[in-house]
């Protein structure tokens, strides 16, 4: 028996597994390799972002970008996190600063009278931890007229122009958030 004999007749006395990987079974492994890589970066809620803030725009400030439907956290040197977001549908944004001026666990919802002209079978209140409630797990509301960043109980809306002028986030990110920002953080909201 030569070496080359020995070799295979040693591989082929092993599992299965051992065998060498030729062909379709590294392509398939690469393939099932590359589909995991993304399944973990899309499950990320909180990605680190590539952002380049305004000049005047200050470490701990909230800047959301209609355009791209993003909400970054302005670190040092950048955007300390960057989360996916619902944005006003058109007509309905809003852009220019504001402040947080309030944080609320599993916040009740009423419905601002915009929106129950829209929808009058709304009730007056939605209970916090409702899954009809459209605030989610937690808020935070603006200091301007009935605004919030706030989670969702539709997770589909994420990435879209959705809402009567609400920053939607999913409940992972907003709770992430939540835990990250005070009373008076200040919001830019950019086109």
């Amino acid at each position: 028996m030569d070496i080359g004999q020995s070799g295979r007749a040693a591989a082929a006395s092993l599992s299965p597994y051992a065998a060498p990987l030729r062909g379709g079974h590294l392509r398939r492994l690469s393939i099932a390799l590359l589909i995991a890589l993304a399944l973990y970066v899309a499950g990320r809620s909180a990605a680190q972002a590539a952002y380049d803030p305004a000049p005047g725009v200050q470490p701990g400030t909230i800047v959301i970008s209609t355009s791209q439907r993003r909400l970054y956290l302005v670190g040092y040197g950048g955007a300390e996190v960057s989360y996916p977001v619902a944005v006003g549908k058109p007509g309905k944004q809003w852009y220019g600063w504001a402040r947080v001026d309030g944080k609320y666990v599993e916040p009740a919802w009423s419905p601002p009278a915009e929106v129950k002209r829209d929808n009058p079978r709304l009730p007056a209140v939605i209970p916090g931890g409702s899954p009809r409630n459209p605030m989610g797990v937690r808020a935070l509301t603006l200091d301007r007229d009935e605004i919030a960043i706030h989670g969702t109980n539709r997770p589909d809306s994420i990435g879209t122009f959705a809402s009567y002028g609400c920053i939607r986030m999913h409940n992972r990110d907003i709770v992430d958030l939540f835990e990250r920002v005070r009373v008076g953080t200040p919001v830019l909201v950019t086109r």
